[in-house]
């Protein structure tokens, strides 16, 4: 019989420990050590007096045959461009985001537009009746698609189920936290559950060849819930994000053994479902205000996408003996920066102001080269000058004020381009990966310089509209 044993784990960062604590020493969170029965099976460590011996494997050098991954594409172009191309056969994705951003959704959509390829698809609920998944089905137009349908939360139940048939090409269990194994003895939804119910998802993936997708609630923080060994275990990592305020969706990817990291698809949610976003850039730039002040275009990338985004800024004296500073969708520790470099370097204060700053359209932007555009839009709505509207702006601010180059610039230009902007402000390192385009680039080396540069013109344009 397997011996059990007790151990007390930390259910926010699966740390073990050999008796209960009121505060993890690993993450420092209070109330989440959990005593968690564990059993001798896969990975409990050997019985006593075993004496099993391992097989000797074959080493082989760096040199040799290397093949591309065999994949499926599920002709969603946007979820096809995040995993790297389509879903790899015997890969295991884990999806994760908030409680109704949805994720039920996207996978549902996923999962009919591959059973109407001809691809065998299963998809099975823990958390929703079949009733509840086939009227999303419904409402989404997709209940004459052949995906296969159940309601399960054993572990043991749905590998015999999927073992009794021909492997399918894509399995879906929405969710991991909700399965639980007979091999271990704590509820469902504990660490020890996810990691092994996890563990024993992917070796069945990793033995047929079949896809699988594992959906994760995420915390409060914005990661996924568990022990993060179930984001090592796994190939690729996807977060669908997004604001309950805008119908917007962002599929990002984090981590992709077979393909690119920080790659985005976009998303539009509709009353049928999510709909994909061919050209986002004219998506976030489509209610922007062109003669308000504190409004500035920068020219993004995300992953191998170029994107244009509005940034938008709002400085206003402050009754405050300390100013506020508050940021939406950009980190407030670099804007803290922005700000001290254009007071030290560049004479301007807002130590008096309250400054906002925010990413229009609900994107998270996590780029340095947003610093430009970031500087601008502040001294556009500090002056209550307008930027000029068919312009752009990319580029990291150094502490010293420098404007340092960013990758990708032709890229940002090509792109700005389409969308009808003639003018670009970039660093001027980026002038000699300036296509042949009509498009105006500005090569700027000093963010002082820049300033001038765009008081100056914005005096014209005043002068003018006199």
């Amino acid at each position: 019989m397997a011996k059990r044993s007790t151990t007390f784990v930390c259910q926010s960062c699966g740390a073990v420990t050999a008796k209960w604590a009121g505060r993890c020493e690993s993450c420092g969170e209070w109330n989440s050590i959990v005593e968690e029965q564990t059993g001798g099976g896969i990975g409990g460590g050997p019985s006593r007096g075993s004496t099993t011996r391992g097989r000797v494997i074959e080493l082989v050098g760096l040199e040799g045959d290397a093949k591309e991954p065999l994949r499926i594409q599920s002709k969603v172009a946007e979820l096809d461009r995040v995993t790297g191309g389509g879903f790899v056969r015997g890969s295991a994705l884990l999806v994760g985001g908030d409680p109704g951003i949805g994720k039920s959704t996207l996978l549902i959509q996923a999962a009919a537009a591959l059973a109407d390829l001809g691809h065998k698809t299963v998809y099975i609920s823990g958390e929703e009746a079949i009733g509840q998944v086939r009227l999303r089905a419904e409402r989404l137009g997709l209940a004459k698609s052949p995906v296969a349908l159940a309601a399960e939360t054993s572990v043991e139940d749905i590998l015999a189920t999927l073992q009794a048939d021909k492997p399918p090409a894509l399995v879906i269990l929405d969710s991991v936290q909700t399965l639980w194994t007979d091999k271990v003895d704590s509820p469902p939804g504990t660490v020890t559950q996810v990691r092994a119910s996890a563990q024993a998802m992917v070796r069945y993936a990793k033995k047929t060849g079949s896809t699988l997708v594992l959906v994760g609630h995420v915390t409060k923080d914005g990661q996924i819930a568990g022990p993060r060994v179930v984001e090592h275990m796994v190939d690729a990592v996807l977060y669908f994000e997004g604001d309950g305020a805008h119908q917007y969706r962002i599929l990002r990817s984090v981590k992709n053994r077979f393909g690119a990291t920080d790659e985005i698809g976009v998303f539009e949610m509709t009353g049928a479902g999510l709909q994909q976003v061919a050209n986002p850039s004219a998506l976030f730039l489509g209610e922007r205000s062109t003669n308000s002040p504190g409004a500035a275009v920068f020219a993004g990338l995300e992953g191998s996408r170029p994107l244009l985004i509005e940034i938008q800024a709002l400085v206003a004296p402050s009754p405050l003996g300390t100013p506020r500073r508050a940021v939406i969708g950009w980190d407030s520790a670099r804007l803290s920066m922005i700000l001290a470099v254009l007071e030290a370097r560049c004479g301007i204060r807002f130590s008096q102001h309250d400054v906002y700053l925010n990413v229009a359209g609900g994107l998270r932007i996590n780029e340095p080269g947003a610093d430009l555009a970031v500087a601008a839009a502040l001294v556009s709505s500090l002056s209550g000058l307008a930027l000029p509207a068919n312009c752009v702006y990319f580029g990291e601010v150094s502490l010293s004020g420098a404007i340092r180059p960013v990758a990708q610039a032709q890229s940002r230009l090509k792109e700005a381009e389409k969308l009808g902007f003639d003018k670009a402000f970039c660093p001027q390192g980026n002038l000699k990966d300036k296509a042949l385009t009509d498009l105006t680039a500005n090569g700027l080396e000093e963010l002082g310089d820049f300033i001038a540069k765009i008081s100056a013109q914005a005096g014209r344009t005043e002068s003018d509209g006199s």
